[in-house]
């Protein structure tokens, strides 16, 4: 609450690799609340790459000169947030000119781990370091089949660990972060330095690439590493979910318009808001139906029924532990970002066009990457597979803030049948309670059925 601290304690038990955190509430990503997170393998289980000298979080981001207060006021008057005046790495977009201080500093012959993680409000970035290879290690908690890479695409909320050498002339060279799928390309630099290095970095900096297709090639060639172990010491490569047998598929098609004049994004004719009582204290006090209904939308939405644009609660029921395929299906011109709360997913394809089930022949069902963000291309379509196994209220959303801010998301609701401790926590008696449910004394054991 305003004025108070409030303590959070969790436990990284089923994923490893690199995050990134920030509030979901209001804008204050745009005024740089947000940080890395490392969660690193236990030392019993080995990771599949040497142990890097030291390591290093790049935060790359878009960049605005109004403050948070006034991008806000703009989303709740209906109006775009428009074109990102700069580039930051780390909160600071280099001059270029040889006089910024380094970033980083790296030890001749030494290789270090960088994580790259786009923090940024709406815009695609794409990374990359004068004269230096970027071998990619991790993505988003999975290890990968390691490739080397001259740039990486970033897309927003997405998080890569990579292996970079220091394996060049001892001197200075340019970290570079640029802008893509814009009419105008905005770059920014910052420094690396060699210790003992002689000499400034060249201000030829490396181009960028062209067009989406380049970038959704560079996607195909992301591949789950099968024989490294994560978070546990069986092997990645043990979960064969392609072996599984789909349940449910939930077409998600994201549409833009105007409700009493103002500016709102959708999902299957639906813009997400927020009521006062949350979601999850609603259903956990036994009040949803005072709150919000669920299941508002259909699985396969007609053009019928994304044509129009209504604003409410969007809560849909999945069944605990069943496998469902989720398409995220892009009619619009700008490439779209997908994230989902509490889970890894596959992301088994993307493609140019619309989804049918014959597309499922062209599905990686061997060693997609198993991470929680997925991007989507203008006038393409993505599938994503995964067992909804964690009991909870669960947020699909666009990591595009303004898309996310003016309703371009929904709730999963995933309930456990039994009841059981074993499935799902007791709220703590430190949660904060809010809305209809301020004054009311917690339920007696709720999942204490089993």
């Amino acid at each position: 609450m305003p004025g108070t601290n409030y303590t959070y304690k969790f436990q990284p038990k089923d994923q490893i690799g690199s995050y990134f955190y920030y509030p979901t509430t209001g804008m204050h990503r745009a005024a740089g609340g947000y940080g890395g997170l490392r969660v690193n393998s236990r030392l019993l289980i080995p990771v599949p790459y040497a142990d890097p000298e030291d390591d290093y979080t790049v935060l790359i981001s878009d960049w605005y000169t109004k403050s948070h207060t006034q991008l806000k006021k703009f989303l709740d008057g209906g109006r775009t947030l428009g074109r990102p005046n700069g580039v930051l790495i780390n909160g600071k977009a280099g001059k270029g000119d040889g006089s910024d201080a380094p970033l980083f500093t790296l030890k001749p012959g030494k290789s270090y781990r960088v994580r790259i993680c786009n923090v940024g409000l709406k815009t695609s970035l794409n990374f990359r370091i004068q004269n230096h290879k970027m071998k990619l290690v991790e993505m988003e908690g999975s290890h990968v089949l390691q490739n080397d890479f001259d740039s990486l695409d970033v897309h927003v909320g997405q998080c890569y660990g990579t292996i970079v050498t220091a394996n060049q002339e001892a001197k200075d060279y340019y970290m570079v972060a640029s802008s893509r799928f814009l009419k105008s390309v905005i770059t920014t630099t910052g420094l690396l330095r060699y210790e003992g290095g002689k000499g400034p970095a060249s201000s030829q900096l490396p181009a960028g690439p062209v067009g989406w297709a380049w970038s959704l090639n560079q996607f195909r060639s992301f591949r789950w590493n099968l024989t490294a172990s994560a978070a546990r010491p069986n092997p990645q490569g043990s979960y064969h979910y392609g072996k599984i047998n789909i349940t449910r598929t939930i077409k998600l098609v994201n549409t833009q318009g105007k409700v009493d004049g103002k500016l709102r994004y959708a999902l299957n004719g639906v813009s997400h808001t927020d009521p006062e009582t949350p979601l999850k204290l609603a259903e956990y006090f036994g009040i949803s139906d005072k709150v919000f209904k669920y299941n508002i939308i259909t699985d396969n939405p007609t053009t019928e029924e994304t044509k129009n644009i209504k604003i409410e609660p969007n809560v849909i029921n999945i069944t605990h532990r069943t496998f469902i395929e989720v398409v995220f299906e892009n009619h619009e011109k700008s490439v779209q970002s997908w994230h989902l709360n509490g889970y890894s997913f596959f992301a088994v394809a993307v493609e140019p066009g619309t989804w049918t089930p014959e597309k499922r022949k062209n599905y990686n069902l061997l060693d997609a990457v198993s991470r929680h963000t997925v991007q989507v291309y203008p006038k393409c379509w993505a599938a994503i597979l995964l067992t909804f196994d964690n009991c909870g209220m669960w947020n699909i959303r666009s990591e595009n803030t303004e898309r996310r801010y003016l309703g371009q998301q929904l709730y999963v609701s995933v309930l456990s049948p039994e009841k059981s401790l074993r499935d799902e926590y007791n709220m703590p008696e430190t949660s904060l309670q809010c809305g209809l449910v301020k004054s009311t004394p917690k339920p007696a054991n709720p999942y204490a059925g089993a």
